[in-house]
């Protein structure tokens, strides 16, 4: 079984199409949690990890999670279920459409690890497609689910394309969500940024927009980014 060691969780992924990656270990440590959240939704959970590492930081008592994929579901269930956090874990397998219309709960915080790749290069793994490809959770299904989950005081969070930001942005500002903080990420000194986290909230804002590389060479990290997954990361 293929297991990430995480230095107070584990999780198990040889069942998921997409593995952990740097992107979600990104938004599960860098996810605001000021305003104390007490309920917590992660749409698109795969391995779980985003809830896992925010079920760590936090002390809310829903963390909720979403995912269509029926291995992927049940693999978060047990890495939920095997974590120090179990009792306040709990994974929904459903498409988001479905949860959004029949859920009256809001969430504090809601966060996703969106797919976002449109090219036309797909692989024979629906598993891999849906984990992948846009067309499994469009944007602007999204950015609806999140109008309707969201509380009033509420933050959502996400992980995007540097170079799709801005599109993204224009979507959400048609139901009034506005970004807080976004933090452009880049591998190297010399890279330009690739990813972009957005924090949006309900109302206009100023956005804080910060920079993170994540190396200064070859496996040797910025403190910057070392202070944001230190208490993740085994070797950090």
């Amino acid at each position: 079984m293929s297991i990430f060691k995480f230095k107070a969780f584990e999780v198990a992924q040889d069942r998921c199409a997409m593995k952990i990656g740097t992107d979600g270990v990104l938004l599960g440590a860098w996810a605001p949690l000021a305003h104390l959240p007490e309920s917590i939704l992660d749409i698109g959970t795969g391995t779980g990890v985003i809830a896992l590492m925010l079920a760590q930081r936090s002390e809310a008592m829903t963390i909720d999670a979403l995912e269509l994929d029926d291995h992927a579901y049940e693999q978060a269930m047990e890495n939920f279920e095997t974590s120090p956090w179990g009792d306040r874990l709990f994974c929904y397998h459903a498409h988001l459409y479905e949860f959004a219309a029949e859920m009256d709960e809001e969430y504090d915080l809601i966060v996703c690890n969106p797919p976002y790749f449109s090219e036309d290069t797909k692989t024979p793994s629906l598993a891999r497609n849906q984990a992948r490809f846009e067309d499994s959770m469009p944007f602007d299904l999204l950015i609806g689910a999140v109008n309707k989950l969201l509380s009033a005081l509420g933050t959502f969070c996400v992980v995007l394309p540097r170079k799709r930001e801005e599109e993204f942005i224009s979507l959400c500002r048609l139901v009034d969500l506005y970004p807080n903080r976004i933090l452009r990420v880049k591998g190297n000194p010399k890279a330009q940024p690739k990813r972009s986290l957005i924090e949006f909230s309900f109302g206009e804002s100023h956005p804080k927009i910060e920079k993170l590389t994540i190396e200064v060479a070859r496996h040797e990290y910025t403190e910057k980014y070392k202070a944001l997954v230190k208490d993740f990361y085994m070797k950090m």
